[in-house]
């Protein structure tokens, strides 16, 4: 159960690990409102927002912890990636990636902590990949490895407050940022071969670790990056260059 006044915001939480999460902290007993570029439909409470629009933002959040008395945890689940040779990435592309996966946790964490009680939990997801980076990923391993550092900062800044910040690394999940990759010919093998828990993850398996984050029973738990991959993140990465000739395009969420 939520033991914490306020909503649960996830930003993302339209699809994928975002939408698990969303589902996670909804039934643990959080009121839980969905932030998105492009929010569900059949979702009324729902709300369309940009990360890397910091007023939007401010908006969305105004208006969840207004309606809901504050907001307790905080998910930061949008992304976005692609396939890309280092030399090869062009400005556009590199301020995507940054701006989705690094700067709009930055946004969500300095507009929401203003309306977060003591005992708020912010969580973001990152990924093995800002530790074993990948060649192709260099925007998204530094976005990633930038919103872990984010992490601990604001950990250590939200803490006299009470609020509890954390990073979770998945490896690969079932997203439809994945899909089209996990699709090709000896991909998803691959992936499960790197895995010593050998199969792929689907999004409860991140999603429930992020609802024990939100919860009080990780009350002491602030400042972290916790692999959550069945670890992948033991051996090394399969080559993404060599088996994806297009770019990966789609939100994680």
């Amino acid at each position: 159960m939520a033991g914490v006044s306020g909503a649960a915001l996830v930003f993302g939480g339209a699809s994928g690990i975002g939408r698990a999460c969303a589902d996670a902290l909804l039934a643990a007993g959080w009121p839980t409102i969905v932030a998105d570029l492009r929010p569900p439909i059949d979702d009324g409470s729902a709300i369309a927002v940009d990360v890397r629009d910091p007023d939007a933002v401010s908006v969305a959040v105004e208006e969840v912890a207004t309606a809901n008395g504050g907001i307790g945890a905080v998910v930061h689940a949008a992304g976005t990636a692609r396939v890309t040779p280092l030399l090869e990435i062009d400005r556009r592309e590199w301020e995507l990636v940054l701006g989705v996966n690094l700067t709009g946790a930055f946004h969500a964490i300095q507009a929401c902590a203003p309306h977060m009680p003591e005992g708020g939990s912010v969580t973001i997801i990152s990924s093995v990949d800002s530790a074993a980076p990948v060649a192709g990923l260099a925007h998204y391993s530094a976005a990633k490895a930038g919103a872990e550092a984010l992490v601990r900062s604001a950990a250590l800044e939200l803490g006299p407050r009470g609020i509890r910040c954390n990073a979770v690394l998945p490896g690969v999940v079932r997203t439809p940022l994945m899909e089209p990759m996990l699709s090709r010919p000896g991909v998803a093998e691959a992936f499960v071969e790197q895995t010593p828990l050998g199969r792929i993850a689907d999004g409860a398996d991140i999603a429930d670790v992020v609802a024990f984050l939100a919860s009080p029973a990780a009350r002491w738990i602030s400042g972290v990056s916790l692999p959550v991959d069945g670890g992948m993140s033991l051996r090394e990465h399969p080559a993404l260059l060599e088996r994806s000739p297009s770019p990966l395009k789609g939100p994680t969420a």
